[in-house]
């Protein structure tokens, strides 16, 4: 669009009045707006400051944190190695190696034989999850995640396993699959001040 153009509209900041340049009516109206916080707080109504870790925040049914690779009812991982998540992924987080099947495992040509999500690169917005066909992958309500390098935010088969360890009581696969509770490797545990937590050195 050319500067000249008749259809270009100029906007011109308002003029402010002899009052409103000493930003009184600004700094009152933040201070209305704290004393309703004091309040509401000193009566005990409206939202409070969570005491977190103490008291742990509970997401939304439809929140979207970190991945886990969910187990058939055989214990086995249920991934086919069909790299559908990969490809719809948007970001490419996601590297998965496939492997031929054992004979035995009739039910499937491939497996993943490793699989690894990069969770500091994920925007977490579930796409791999929607692409999986056997609903080997899904994002669970698991937050308070922490690491002190990337490489431990870097998600192993092994450390997604163990997340799925962590949440198949609270958030059951959309399937309806249990797995047994064959494999105790990844102990996961949790605490009745801090919630579920996983044991760093055992996913480290």
């Amino acid at each position: 669009m050319r500067s000249d153009d008749p259809s270009l509209k100029r906007l011109k900041p308002p003029k402010l009045t002899l009052f409103e340049q000493t930003y009184l009516p600004q700094i009152l109206g933040g201070l209305v707006v704290t004393g309703r916080h004091i309040v509401n707080a000193a009566v005990g109504t409206g939202s409070l400051t969570m005491e977190y870790p103490e008291v742990q925040h509970q997401p939304s049914a439809n929140y979207r944190g970190v991945h886990r690779l969910n187990k058939d009812e055989q214990g086995r991982v249920k991934c086919v190695a069909c790299m559908l998540c990969a490809t719809a992924c948007p970001v490419h987080c996601i590297d998965i190696v496939g492997a031929t099947a054992p004979e035995s495992w009739t039910d499937r040509e491939k497996y993943c034989q490793s699989f690894v999500i990069d969770e500091l690169r994920c925007i977490y917005c579930g796409m791999c999850e929607e692409a999986c066909p056997v609903d080997a992958i899904e994002l669970t309500s698991f937050y308070d995640l922490t690491g002190l390098s990337r490489e431990e935010m870097i998600f192993d088969k092994t450390k997604l396993l163990s997340v799925y360890d962590l949440t198949k009581k609270a958030e059951p696969m959309k399937s309806g699959i249990v797995a047994p509770d064959t494999d105790r490797t990844n102990e996961l545990y949790t605490t009745p001040t801090t919630g579920p937590v996983i044991e760093r050195q055992k996913l480290v």
